[in-house]
């Protein structure tokens, strides 16, 4: 019992410290459907494999054959009439024959072919597995999105419920002058109506974060109750995609096509047995002098060299170098599309940066303008409407701060998702 108790208050602990971005990004990459595909890819390779592996097993063929032939060997009809002198009489073959038998092949020396074809195999499944990586990584930047703008969501929360306060103690001054007579009940109608509709903008907010909470839970398969602003980050410029690791996985196959047509060129070696029960057999003199059923067999060696390999080999080393060819290109292009992105995110990083500073200094001439105002109002010197203007002017000061740091952050973060730094 005490043990559950500690494990609940840990939960409950991990709850209240918030979900970090590689948290919500890791839960999200175990809870996508896709990913239960990279244990059938496996599976299904390890059973190509091992059916290919199969090859090396003896190959045993059975048959059952029964023939009517129009001619057969026979005695010719001097020896035929000279052997009935003799009493002996030679019927000759049958017209009508037949087998049951066994056929067993076991290669010896296949050139490498089989072991090519698990080679290639095996290479499918790795550039299967690293499609199905680019696939998920995709995953990531959905998260981000829906990360960052709930972030950003949480922040205006904030930032109009610090308003409110602002507004709420605005309105509790003007309802002391109220009473005392040094301000109009049209002034404090005023900010009260500033108030109840920065609360409106509050439900609005509100409903807004727990429709994205409920699509990022939903999504990670996690409950996602306190998103952790991420810290920011620095991107050293490596690339690390996996776009590119199944460009070489792709190349890697075409090595192993290429040694599988190798392969294809030498020469098999192999022993064989075969065996059957039937009329005629391998004794034919005997046979021909009777019609008895009788048990026969041969073992034996074969060497076969099949050149016809060769009639397509050209084509096929052509298209496999073509493969290589459209990988490299297309390696080409992602890294000049990637090198591109990456720029534009960096000016915009940059960019939001200096917004910051400058926000930084908006804010401070905002905020000294408001408390002037308060101080006007408390001596009775200044319109409410002013006033209300001024505190809504440092708001939104601090929420465009607000804004462009979440950017500023999902830009670093949207750099590091571009090369999986």
């Amino acid at each position: 019992m005490k043990r559950l108790i500690f494990v609940i208050s840990i939960f409950i602990a991990l709850n209240a410290m918030g979900q970090t971005l590689e948290q919500c990004q890791q839960a999200a990459e175990r809870n996508y459907p896709l990913i239960a595909q990279h244990d059938l890819i496996a599976r299904t390779t390890d059973l190509t494999v091992a059916n290919i592996q199969k090859g090396w097993l003896p190959q045993v063929t059975a048959t059952a054959q029964a023939t009517l032939q129009n001619a057969v060997p026979a005695w010719p009809d001097e020896m035929k009439g000279l052997m009935q002198q003799m009493g002996v009489d030679m019927k000759g073959l049958a017209k009508d024959q037949y087998r049951v038998g066994l056929d067993v092949q076991q290669t010896v020396y296949d050139g490498g072919a089989i072991s090519a074809q698990k080679r290639v195999a095996r290479q499918q499944g790795v550039v299967q597995q690293a499609q199905l990586d680019v696939d998920l990584y995709g995953v990531r930047k959905r998260v981000n999105e829906m990360y960052f703008a709930l972030l950003l969501l949480e922040d205006q929360i904030k930032l109009n419920s610090d308003l409110q306060e602002v507004l709420a103690a605005s309105e509790k001054k003007l309802t002391s002058m109220v009473k005392h007579g040094t301000a109009a009940q049209c002034d404090l109608s005023s900010v009260k109506a500033e108030r109840l509709n920065v609360v409106q903008q509050q439900t609005t907010l509100e409903s807004q974060r727990n429709v994205l909470r409920a699509m990022l839970s939903t999504f990670c398969g996690l409950e996602v109750t306190a998103p952790v602003k991420p810290s920011p980050v620095s991107v050293n410029g490596s690339n690390n995609r996996p776009e590119l690791r199944l460009i070489d996985s792709q190349l890697s196959l075409a090595d192993a096509q290429e040694h599988a047509l190798d392969a294809a060129l030498l020469p098999r070696l192999g022993v064989f047995a075969q065996g059957y029960y039937g009329y005629p057999g391998y004794n034919m003199f005997k046979d021909m002098m009777g019609r008895e059923w009788s048990w026969n067999g041969m073992v034996g060696a074969r060497l076969t060299w099949n050149i016809g390999a060769l009639y397509t080999r050209h084509n096929d080393k052509a298209r496999i170098q073509l493969q290589r060819e459209t990988a490299q290109r297309q390696r080409e292009t992602f890294l000049l599309n990637n090198r591109l992105e990456q720029l534009q995110q960096d000016e915009a990083i940059e960019r939001y940066r200096k917004l910051m500073t400058q926000d930084d200094e908006i804010i401070v001439l905002r905020q000294q303008v408001r408390k002037a105002a308060e101080s006007k109002l408390s001596h009775g010197i200044i319109d409410v409407n002013d006033l209300v203007r001024d505190i809504s002017s440092e708001n939104a000061a601090r929420v465009q701060r607000s804004i462009h740091e979440i950017e500023m952050l999902k830009g670093q973060y949207d750099l590091k998702y571009i090369t999986n730094d």
